[in-house]
């Protein structure tokens, strides 16, 4: 079974179909992207790097904003995820490289790259290394531009703070896996945040970049979105020996329980920079 941030699992085909099927019937993926694209300054580059770019719902965003003579790299190591996305993003200027966040430095060329987007993906890599690596390839006065989930940031909207949308869908899939299958669901305990501010602008100095911005902007979705979300493998609810059928029955019970208030969740949006 995948952990709860999926890092496993992406590199299987049906969960690429799957996954691109999500980033075209709703707009998370499209809105945070126009976002990462909007704060990475794009108009005048040459060469941006889509980092842990998946099927180029990213680049896609990025080939929007950037010049028309631009290069942009999308990299990612699932190349499940680059065949969907080579079938369906065509675009001269989009060139696709299979490997890991953490070896960027050896696909792009040194202190070349105006801009790298990652969106959705930071905390799953190896940051320091991703950092370093990173710096490599910028340019001096290039741009970083990511984002990091409340829930792994540690931080919330205000939005989310004022929402009362009742039990959430997690919840009620646990509610619903007891009382049909006789699920136990785990001790729920307070977890450190993944990846605070703080150790994001640590790791960012130890690499040798500067912090400009970091904000907390919230993240509007439906119910009907965070179904489609969980009815991807690698997302799945709940852990223990369920079968993917099994999943998507309680899954289905839990959701006609939800309440019609739509879901907020809070994003840690950051923007740094290599010195110069």
């Amino acid at each position: 079974m995948a952990p709860h941030d999926a890092v496993l699992g992406w590199d299987e085909d049906s969960t690429a179909e799957a996954y691109n099927a999500f980033t075209r019937d709703f707009r998370m993926y499209g809105a945070t992207s126009r976002e990462l694209a909007r704060r990475a300054h794009l108009e005048d580059s040459r060469l941006v790097v889509d980092l842990c770019g998946g099927a180029g719902a990213t680049a896609k965003a990025i080939l929007e904003r950037a010049p028309a003579t631009a290069r942009v790299i999308s990299l990612d190591n699932a190349a499940a995820m680059q065949r969907v996305g080579r079938r369906t993003l065509d675009d001269p200027r989009l060139t696709w490289v299979t490997a890991g966040a953490e070896d960027l430095d050896g696909h792009a060329p040194a202190a070349e790259v105006d801009a790298v987007v990652c969106n959705s993906a930071i905390w799953k890599t190896d940051v320091p290394r991703v950092f370093t690596a990173v710096h490599s390839v910028l340019r001096p006065g290039g741009r970083f531009v990511f984002n990091i989930g409340g829930g792994f940031a540690g931080v919330h909207h205000d939005d989310e703070k004022s929402a009362h949308p009742g039990p959430s869908l997690k919840r009620l899939i646990h509610q619903v896996a007891a009382r049909e299958y006789g699920y136990t669901p785990p001790p729920t305990r307070p977890a450190a945040p993944k990846l605070p501010l703080e150790a994001v602008t640590a790791h960012l100095s130890t690499a040798g970049m500067d912090l400009l911005d970091a904000e907390v902007v919230a993240q509007h979705g439906t119910a009907a979105e965070k179904k489609a979300w969980l009815s991807i493998s690698v997302f799945a609810r709940p852990d223990g020996d369920f079968t993917h059928v099994q999943r998507m029955d309680i899954l289905a019970k839990a959701y006609a329980l939800t309440t019609p208030e739509p879901p907020v969740t809070g994003w840690l949006m950051v923007v740094a920079q290599r010195p110069g």
